[in-house]
């Protein structure tokens, strides 16, 4: 790993640079192609990994005793979420788009790599995806496409499009239709009426039920996307394509009537408020003029649709082709490509903008949740070329602290928010780095930890997904991050958030890769993924005291081995007691029997 002398990354704005070498230190890893996927070009093969240089983030030697002035150059020195949610579908991206401040002309959706180095979807296909895959940063011109929405925000009421007059769009291409009866009554037993499979046959004694499945709704054959799942005290619900269903946890019966949209699902908010409020966004039509616009708000717990919106488009190259969303207490952030806007989440209305500022700063991605950061990137093509991060105040968008990384590196990855932890690269020097933040923004410590780390990131070709990654955990105290293992068992390591220094790890308890999910107390849970002759473990780690030996929850069938381990980007979710896989990537392919999601419990 790499450290930044005081402050992050950047890897470089304005001209596309080459990514670092793949499989890079503590690189997170991209997920497999997607079944049913047009192949993409094939890359040059890769140049053999070079060793960290010493800088921001992981010490190989000695630091500089004198401080070198931001922003001049810095001595070589040596840097480890997430689709929004996988690799976007072909679509509306493929048209050339106007030249920006962070873009080429005629940058759009990559038919093939355009510049050296350029990300491709790795082939998918292996059984353990958590093995082997090359690790990618995607070049600083992408990221600067980074959808931050700044935005007019014109707000109604009601289940329908309110009125609102929409753009003129290309006529529709290979759109599937809707599923009529989504909603796969299967539970795991065969009783399923349109796909009576008995997933739990053949089990054995210690092994888990499938308590209930679902199969994946009709999709267009270039495939489509699915969200993560929102889980509820009663209800799992999963957005794809371009509907919303929603699930009994116990039994996997609907709860309300599947959602159906008028077109395809583009972002939906990670979280959800404190009564159970999501906001989900949809393209404005199907045809390449097409921007992901339509907001709409969402009740968890019942189905019902709240207050509508249209985003506007902002100033000349401030794009809406992509949005991200997240939200932190009652605030909805909503980005574009250069700029963002705040809205009460209950009712959408505005509350400030975040805009251009400063050195030609532009806010390029947000994070929510516990905090809302603002990484922006300043000062493109100039000698004062540089990211800052920032803390806002989400309800005025105050600046509570700024950290300026220094010139070359890029914060690619927010991997926790109390306190802040982001990891960063830079690509001139194949460097990594992870520094955790303190209240006034300064680097309180730097992993520093000699290892190869392989957290489970999502593709943005056009944004900076901030919070993309799987496979990470915090517990306030220390970091918990899987290691990478080409073959066999791999490791989770715990760091020290105040020292940055290793405090312990433990081996996986199978022969196969081991990832953090989320804190139960004192606890770690962590998913094992499924070998050839057994399903998949959830197991409980205990941080504190001596031994940290992980003890089984759950031991997932064998029969299901093959369909746990095969889908493309998979999400994981550990919530009382029971184990949810979904996809988040529907290939679309209408002879496969393709599984939405499942449930897995005692």
């Amino acid at each position: 790993m790499s450290q930044p002398p005081s402050q992050p990354p950047n890897g470089g704005f304005g001209a596309p640079q080459d990514p670092p070498p793949q499989g890079g230190f503590g690189a997170p890893q991209p997920p497999q192609q997607p079944p049913g996927q047009a192949p993409q070009p094939p890359q040059a093969p890769p140049t053999p990994p070079t060793a960290p240089q010493p800088g921001y983030g992981y010490p190989q030697q000695p630091p500089t005793p004198a401080p070198v002035p931001y922003g001049a150059p810095q001595q070589p020195g040596p840097y480890n979420q997430p689709g929004p949610y996988g690799t976007p579908a072909p679509g509306p991206y493929g048209q050339p788009q106007q030249p920006g401040p962070y873009t080429q002309p005629g940058y759009g959706y990559p038919q093939q790599p355009q510049y050296p180095g350029a990300p491709t979807p790795p082939p998918g296909g292996s059984r353990n995806p958590f093995k082997g895959k090359p690790a990618v940063v995607i070049g600083a011109a992408v990221a600067a496409l980074l959808v931050i929405g700044g935005t007019v925000f014109a707000v109604t009421r009601g289940d329908d499009d309110g009125g609102k007059k929409k753009k003129p769009v290309a006529q529709k291409t290979d759109d599937a239709k809707p599923s009529e009866d989504p909603v796969n009554p299967g539970d795991g037993s065969g009783s399923g009426d349109e796909d009576p499979e008995d997933l739990n046959a053949g089990r054995k004694a210690g092994e888990a039920k499938v308590l209930w499945y679902k199969s994946a709704p009709d999709a267009p054959g270039s495939g489509a996307d699915a969200y993560p799942v929102w889980i509820t005290d009663k209800t799992a619900v999963k957005a794809a394509y371009k509907q919303v269903f929603a699930y009994d946890v116990a039994d996997g019966t609907p709860t309300w009537d599947p959602i159906t949209f008028p077109e395809k699902i583009c972002a939906v908010t990670p979280q959800k408020t404190a009564d159970d409020k999501v906001v989900i966004a949809y393209m404005s039509g199907s045809g390449d003029r097409a921007e992901c616009n339509q907001l709409q708000e969402l009740d968890l717990s019942t189905g019902e649709k709240g207050w509508t919106g249209e985003v506007a488009d902002g100033e000349l190259f401030d794009s809406t082709l992509q949005i991200e969303m997240s939200i932190t207490g009652k605030t909805l952030m909503v980005g574009r490509s250069q700029s963002g806007t705040a809205y009460d989440v209950t009712s959408g209305k505005k509350l400030w903008d975040k805009k251009k500022y400063g050195d030609a700063c532009f806010p390029a991605a947000f994070a929510g949740g516990e905090k809302l950061l603002a990484v922006s990137s300043c000062g493109a093509g100039g000698s004062n070329e540089h990211d800052e991060v920032q803390e806002l105040d989400p309800r005025t968008g105050k600046v509570k602290w700024t950290w300026k990384p220094d010139k070359g590196w890029r914060v690619g990855r927010v991997y926790s928010m109390n306190p802040v932890v982001v990891y960063s690269t830079n690509e001139d020097k194949n460097a990594w780095n992870i520094s955790t933040l303190g209240s006034g923004g300064t680097i309180a410590s730097q992993v520093d930890v000699d290892e190869k780390f392989a957290p489970e990131c999502g593709w943005a070709i056009l944004q900076r997904d901030l919070q993309g990654c799987q496979g990470v955990a915090s517990d306030g105290k220390n970091l918990y991050l899987p290691t990478d293992a080409t073959t066999g068992a791999n490791e989770i390591v715990a760091i020290s958030l105040a020292t940055g220094k290793e405090k312990w790890r433990v081996k996986s308890p199978a022969d196969e890769s081991m990832m953090p999910l989320r804190m139960d107390g004192d606890k770690l849970i962590a998913y094992v993924k499924p070998s050839w002759e057994a399903g998949g473990q959830v197991v409980s780690i205990p941080t504190a005291g001596s031994s940290h030996k992980p003890t089984k929850l759950l031991q997932n069938p064998e029969g299901t081995a093959d369909i746990e381990d095969g889908f493309y980007s998979g999400t994981y979710d550990w919530v009382d007691g029971r184990f949810y896989l979904s996809t988040t990537r529907l290939s679309g392919n209408d002879e496969a029997k393709e599984k939405l999601m499942l449930a897995f419990g005692k």
